[in-house]
């Protein structure tokens, strides 16, 4: 990349539904090496209706969602303009916004992220960059994951950089030196799901599945996932069709279901793990304290937690960087990771 200096706006909204991260980065480019700082950033929850709204979008009509996808672009808008006014944000470059996946069906040639960009655009006054996972599926790809190109870019230091979200995943160079990445489980999406049962958000630390007992069967079924030997990208649908109906079937205690799918995850990341090698872990999950304390009880890998900022923000960090990428026609999709024909840049541009 050429050398220069930007500042972004990157905007995530994950499929755990916990609310939209806005982060404001300055980044910079000095012989091909690249940095950033985060200046700014915060969550925004979700209220009700939108959890319900983006919960329920993938059994509603097509109207329905095309109707959403233009509300909600005009609710990012806002969001975008009430964080420059309380920030002071002077000078934006872009603003580069993941949307809220409501499905992702590579394999079958679609995904969907709403979020209309021409709206977002024209609410918040800003050049805008989304819908980073289209042209990836059009090449026949997977779409998923994109942030390895932003630990390539960004946390080259680490041997393994893993996220832990609504689903955990890896990204990581080979032996060739060439950037792999792959989903590696359902996560936070699942053990919300269960919180929500009993009115929590999510278990705070871990602290209730930290009481519950491991179903050794429902583990071992979990383990065993045929999904899991593809290595393809992982969508809501799969959790909805498969995941929670196969852990319902137990019909055990809600706190035995949040032991045996912590560990479940634990031993799915470990698993990916070598010896004597280092690991950057985000994501919310990285602040289940329970749940790092078994994935360190099964790996010799060093895990690094980082701090909050970074936990938190790192994909609207990375998503911000997919912004400019795109903005400069750099390459932003990398072939070994998503599988599609070359590596490309992708995302649409929308000018105010």
């Amino acid at each position: 990349m050429k050398d220069g200096n930007w500042n972004i706006i990157g905007l995530m909204s994950g499929t755990s539904l916990d609310g939209v991260d806005l982060a404001f980065i300055r980044f910079s480019s000095t012989f091909n090496k690249l940095y950033y700082e985060i200046i700014c950033a915060e969550t925004i929850s979700y209220s009700k209706d939108w959890n319900d709204k983006l919960s329920q979008a993938f059994t509603s009509s097509a109207k329905e969602i095309t109707l959403l996808n233009v509300i909600y672009g005009k609710y990012l808008g806002e969001l975008v303009n009430d964080f420059i006014i309380k920030n002071n944000i002077k000078n934006v470059d872009l603003v580069a916004s993941h949307g809220h996946t409501i499905f992702h069906k590579p394999e079958e040639g679609y995904t969907l992220q709403i979020g209309d960009g021409a709206t977002i655009a024209q609410t918040c006054k800003q050049k805008i960059v989304c819908d980073f996972r289209t042209q990836d599926v059009a090449m026949g790809g997977q779409g998923a994951p994109l942030v390895p190109i932003g630990d390539k870019l960004l946390f080259s230091e680490y041997n393994y950089c893993i996220n832990i979200g609504g689903f955990s995943n890896i990204s990581f160079e080979d032996k060739n030196s060439i950037r792999r990445a792959y989903d590696i489980c359902p996560s936070n999406i699942v053990l919300n799901h269960y919180t929500r049962k009993i009115g929590l958000a999510y278990d705070d630390r871990g602290k209730l599945a930290k009481t519950g007992t491991i179903h050794n069967e429902l583990l071992s079924k979990l383990n065993e996932f045929p999904l899991y030997k593809s290595k393809q990208s992982m969508g809501n649908e799969i959790v909805i069709s498969d995941f929670i109906p196969l852990i319902d079937s137990f019909q055990i205690p809600l706190k035995d279901i949040l032991r045996t799918y912590i560990e479940h995850i634990a031993l799915r990341i470990t698993k990916q793990l070598q010896d004597q090698s280092t690991t950057l872990v985000s994501g919310g999950g990285a602040f289940n304290d329970f749940l790092i304390e078994r994935i360190k009880k099964q790996t010799k890998s060093t895990i690094i937690i980082p701090e909050n900022k970074l936990i938190n923000f790192k994909e609207a960090l990375i998503f911000g960087l997919l912004g400019l990428l795109r903005a400069e026609n750099e390459i932003n999709c990398l072939a070994s990771v998503t599988k599609s024909k070359r590596n490309h840049s992708s995302g649409v541009i929308y000018l105010p």
